[in-house]
């Protein structure tokens, strides 16, 4: 098999929130929008692959910056950086709620989206 693009789609209740968060807080470039009847999407492009924010997912939890249960998204959206701890401090700034932790294996900051989505930070040197 030959794949010649690989993406995320990513179903949110608040579109517009999630949209910002991705694209302005995280800084994901966006590569199109679609606004049409039964179509509404931004398109990001995540490290060379696409995450594709799409509107219909579930009611996210209450209150905010509280995550989904993994029954309600069993899936977490990693972004590895070089520096977790200056990451996380810029997110801090732009107002995320984030939590570093350290293991023998490496450095995460976990974090969610608007609709209570779980991300995270990975230090990209101890990936490998």
């Amino acid at each position: 098999m030959q794949f010649t693009r690989l993406g995320l789609i990513l179903l949110t209740k608040n579109y517009e929130a999630c949209v910002d968060f991705y694209t302005k807080t995280l800084g994901l470039p966006v590569m199109y929008e679609k606004d049409e009847p039964g179509s509404t999407l931004t398109c990001c492009d995540f490290g060379g692959a696409y995450l594709m924010i799409e509107v219909g997912g579930p009611e996210p939890p209450q209150p905010e910056n509280k995550s989904k249960t993994i029954e309600q998204n069993p899936t977490k959206l990693r972004f590895n950086v070089e520096d977790v701890e200056a990451t996380a401090a810029e997110l801090r700034q732009k107002g995320v709620a984030i939590q570093v932790e350290t293991y023998p294996w490496g450095t995460i900051a976990d974090f969610t989206d608007p609709d209570g989505n779980l991300c995270s930070l990975r230090d990209e040197g101890s990936f490998r």
